[in-house]
């Protein structure tokens, strides 16, 4: 695709923090329904590899059965403080005003926001009536990679253009109390709330240039991860078969990407993924024939924030810019479908 250049990246939190072993104290007592299961698999809580986690509602909610009206109130009030923080945020970083800011791409998939989030929080930022909004939902943790990916493509067909582009997710309004599903669980120990958003424009500069972007989806694995609509809330999908399933499948995905790439996997200085959680970080590491550790600040973001879905990756990358980009990168995510979304930078 054309040069468009990564202008400003930035990240934003809930309010609410919760140490991991707090957590598992909180949802020992949430889940005294079912105690059996939740001592069986309680040692997930201790082999996560994450210390805290911000959520966007105070920890004894948690402990109370909510419906979906519930929860999407509390979706749509955390959602809409996120994005504006984020945006604003990315936009000064940027060097631009709200009104310079053409288009405009939103990820989100956990809840729903009809209006679309961008259309709420729009006018407090600033944003001229006549921006272009692109939402997008159902793309889960590749949403961050994808999502930019999107907004790429969308400056690059519109010369001289700036476009934002947010992703914001609180997972943590998805823990369900009423529920047998070991995954159950899972998420409420890997599950952390945020936002982050990234300016795009055409042309050189900024940060990084994005070169090109490309997905793969694998047939036949609906089953692997996503959401189920049921009646309390969304019910998290979570197979115990990611982290093999990654181990077997991700090299010959990535060599893929890089054909279309006109690279080899070989030209890449560094890989930025989103660390869904340590067994995903450490298959990963597996796959690609990389050092043990070489993913420092995946474990590192996955340690202070847990998983957060799609704005994840965009923590690393955050961190990755700090610590100055090496020559060329590629973003990496897992999301429902089941699909690994990867995008090329290079340094500016």
């Amino acid at each position: 695709m054309p040069t468009c250049s990564l202008r400003s990246v930035a990240t934003a939190v809930p309010p609410h923090l919760a140490e991991q072993g707090v957590a598992k104290e909180i949802g020992r007592r949430a889940f005294r329904g079912r105690a059996s299961l939740f001592e069986r698999l309680s040692g997930v809580f201790d082999n996560a590899e994450i210390a805290t986690r911000r959520l966007v509602a105070p920890l004894e909610w948690y402990e109370q059965p909510h419906g979906w009206a519930e929860r999407n109130a509390m979706y749509l009030a955390a959602s809409e403080a996120m994005y504006e923080d984020a945006a604003r945020k990315a936009i000064a970083a940027a060097g631009l005003a709200p009104e310079q800011i053409d288009g405009v791409v939103t990820v989100s998939t956990t809840g729903i926001a009809t209006p679309s989030l961008e259309a709420r929080v729009g006018p407090r930022l600033g944003l001229r009536e006549n921006v272009r909004r692109v939402p997008v939902f159902g793309l889960g943790c590749a949403g961050g990679v994808s999502g930019l990916a999107l907004t790429a493509r969308l400056a690059a067909s519109d010369p001289g253009s700036n476009w934002l582009f947010v992703t914001v997710e609180t997972c943590s309004i998805s823990i369900r109390l009423d529920s047998d599903d070991p995954a159950a669980i899972v998420a409420t120990a890997l599950f952390g709330d945020g936002a982050a958003a990234a300016v795009v424009s055409t042309g050189d500069g900024g940060l990084a240039r994005l070169r090109n972007s490309a997905e793969k989806l694998w047939p036949d694995t609906l089953g692997i991860m996503g959401w189920r609509v049921e009646d309390p809330g969304l019910g998290v999908v979570f197979d115990r078969a990611i982290p093999p399933f990654i181990e077997e499948n991700l090299a010959p995905a990535i060599d893929g990407m890089c054909r279309e790439m006109d690279i080899a996997r070989q030209d890449i200085d560094r890989f930025c993924c989103h660390p869904g959680g340590a067994k995903v970080v450490a298959a990963i590491e597996t796959a690609l024939d990389l050092n043990q550790g070489e993913l420092n600040l995946e474990r590192e973001v996955l340690r202070d924030f847990g998983n957060m879905s799609a704005p994840t990756v965009l923590f690393v990358l955050d961190r990755l810019l700090s610590g100055g980009l090496p020559e060329r990168v590629l973003m990496t995510a897992f999301g429902p479908g089941f699909t690994c979304a990867g995008l090329l930078l290079e340094a500016a």
